[in-house]
C-alpha cells in the first residue's frame, strides 16, 4: 500500500510512525519544512525563553532506520483526486491511500492590512519573527526623542484570548518585570503597556469557568490589562482599531484571534465546512473518498460527544493519527471491523507565566492551578517532546531561567550590505 502523508505535524507524524517498519506499505512523509515543530512552546521561542532548535526536530532522523519511509520537502500545490496523483512544486507523487493532514493556519477573517502588520505566530519563523521584532522595539525606544513613538514603541498588543493569547502575554509580562529593566537601565519599563484583546466574554473560553477566571487574575496580576468582548476591526501598522470605535497606538501587534484549515487545492469545495476544515466520517475518511483521509486541525468529524467537530488540539491529532494507522494495516491485512474513532479528553491547561497556570481534567474531575499546574504543564510539554536531545536542553533551559530569572536568548541578528568584495 503506497500511502502519502501531507504534513509532519503531530497528526502525520504519529500516523507515519505507526506504519513504519509495518511489511505491505511504503510510506512517503511531505511537509514544506524539514523539521517537526513543538507549536504549544512558540510562544518561549518568540519570548527568548528557548532556541528555536530546542523544539524543532529533523524529520529524516525520525526515519533513520526505517526501510519502507520517505520524507520530501516539497509545496504541496493540488491533489488530482481522479488520477490519485499529489501536485507539489518540486514534483508529484502517486498515492494508494493519501492522509491529509496540513494542520491549520492563522484567520485573519480576510483583511488585508491585518495579515500585512500583524505578527501571526503559527510556525518557528514566525516566532523568531516577533522576538526580533519585540527586541527591536526596545532597541528603537532608547533613541527615541518624540514621546508618541516611545509609547508605541512600549506597547504590546496580543489579539485572541486563547492559550496561545494568554501564554504570549503572560510570557511578555514576565519579560517586562524580570529581564527588560536589567537589560535597559535607561527606559522606564512602568511605561511598557501590554494588552490582551478578546472578542468573547472570557479568556480561556474552551476552559473551565475557574480556568478562565484564573487565568485572567494571573494576567492582570502581571499588569496586562485584560480587556473581553472586544473585537479588533483593523491594524494599520500604528492604530489598533475596535469595532466599539476605541484605539490603541502600538508598534507590535501579535494576532493569536483564530485558526483556519490548511486545505489543499482539488478538494470538493462541498466538503469544506466552517473553519476551513474538511468533511470526514468516523474513520477519518473525506466524505465520497474510499481512499483519501483527512487527520488533526483539518479534519471535522460530528460525533454524539462532539456535535460541532472536536477541538483543534495535538491531543486529538495524535489520537487519530495512532488509530487510523491501525486500520490501515487492518485493510492491508484484509481483517475487519475497523475501529471508528472517539476522542477521550484527558484534560487542558495553559501556562500565565512563573509558577503561574491552570489546569482541567475531566475524569475524574479535577482543576489545579498555581505552582502545582505550572510543575504538571511542563512535565507534560517535556514528555511531548520529540527527542532526547530537545527534552534535556529544554528542561536545563527552564532550571536556567527559573533560577537565575535571566533568558540568554536575546539576540538580534542583521543583514549588512558588502561595500565591497571580501577577499581572498
Amino acid at each position: 500500500m503506497k500511502v502519502v502523508i501531507i504534513g509532519g505535524g503531530f497528526g502525520g507524524l504519529r500516523l507515519a510512525r505507526k506504519l513504519s517498519n509495518k511489511k505491505g506499505f511504503d510510506v512517503t512523509l511531505i511537509d514544506r519544512f524539514n523539521f517537526h515543530q513543538f507549536q504549544p512552546l512558540f510562544y518561549q521561542v518568540a519570548t527568548a525563553g528557548l532556541d528555536a532548535s530546542n523544539i524543532s526536530f529533523p524529520l529524516r532522523k525520525v526515519f533513520h532506520k526505517e526501510k519502507n519511509m520517505h520524507f520530501r520537502m516539497a509545496e504541496v500545490k493540488s491533489i488530482n483526486t481522479s488520477l490519485r496523483k499529489v501536485i507539489a512544486e518540486e514534483d508529484t507523487f502517486q498515492y494508494d491511500v493519501l492522509v491529509i493532514a496540513t494542520g491549520a493556519e492563522t484567520n485573519f477573517f480576510g483583511n488585508a492590512e491585518l495579515v500585512e502588520n500583524t505578527y501571526p505566530m503559527k510556525n518557528t519563523v514566525e516566532a523568531l519573527q516577533i522576538k526580533y521584532k519585540l527586541l527591536k522595539n526596545i532597541e528603537e525606544a532608547l533613541y527615541s526623542k518624540d514621546e508618541e513613538t516611545l509609547e508605541s514603541l512600549m506597547t504590546v498588543v496580543v489579539v485572541g484570548g486563547g492559550p496561545t493569547g494568554v501564554e504570549m502575554s503572560g510570557a511578555i509580562a514576565d519579560m517586562r518585570r524580570f529581564v527588560l529593566p536589567k537589560d535597559y537601565p535607561e527606559l522606564d519599563f512602568s511605561r511598557m503597556k501590554i494588552y490582551l484583546l478578546e472578542g468573547s466574554p472570557k479568556t480561556l473560553g474552551a476552559m473551565s469557568a475557574k480556568s478562565s477566571r484564573e487565568s485572567r487574575a494571573y494576567l492582570e496580576k502581571l499588569n496586562v490589562v485584560v480587556m473581553t468582548e472586544t473585537v479588533v476591526k483593523n491594524y494599520d501598522g500604528k492604530t489598533v482599531t475596535m469595532q466599539n470605535g476605541n484605539t490603541i497606538t502600538s508598534s507590535l501587534v501579535i494576532w493569536a484571534a483564530g485558526v483556519k484549515g490548511n486545505v489543499p487545492e482539488g478538494i470538493d469545495k462541498n466538503l469544506i465546512v466552517k473553519g476551513n476544515r474538511i468533511k470526514v466520517d468516523r474513520f477519518n475518511r473525506v466524505m465520497g473518498f474510499e481512499d483519501i483521509y483527512a487527520i488533526g486541525d483539518i479534519a471535522y468529524m460530528e460525533t454524539e460527544k462532539y456535535p460541532h467537530g472536536h477541538p483543534q488540539l495535538a491531543g486529538v491529532a495524535i489520537a487519530q493519527g495512532r488509530i487510523l494507522g491501525d486500520n490501515l494495516q487492518k485493510i492491508e491485512k484484509k481483517v475487519s471491523p475497523l475501529e471508528e474513532f472517539e476522542y477521550h479528553d484527558k484534560g487542558t491547561m495553559a501556562t500565565v507565566g512563573r509558577n503561574l497556570a491552570v489546569v482541567d481534567i475531566p475524569k475524574p474531575q479535577l482543576h489545579f492551578k498555581g505552582f502545582l499546574a505550572w510543575l504538571i504543564w511542563m512535565g507534560l510539554h517535556l514528555f511531548l517532546l520529540l527527542g532526547v536531545k530537545n527534552r534535556i536542553a529544554v528542561f536545563f533551559n527552564w532550571i536556567y531561567n527559573y533560577l537565575t530569572y535571566d533568558q540568554n536568548l536575546r539576540l538580534i541578528f542583521r543583514v549588512f550590505k558588502r561595500t565591497s568584495k571580501p577577499t581572498q
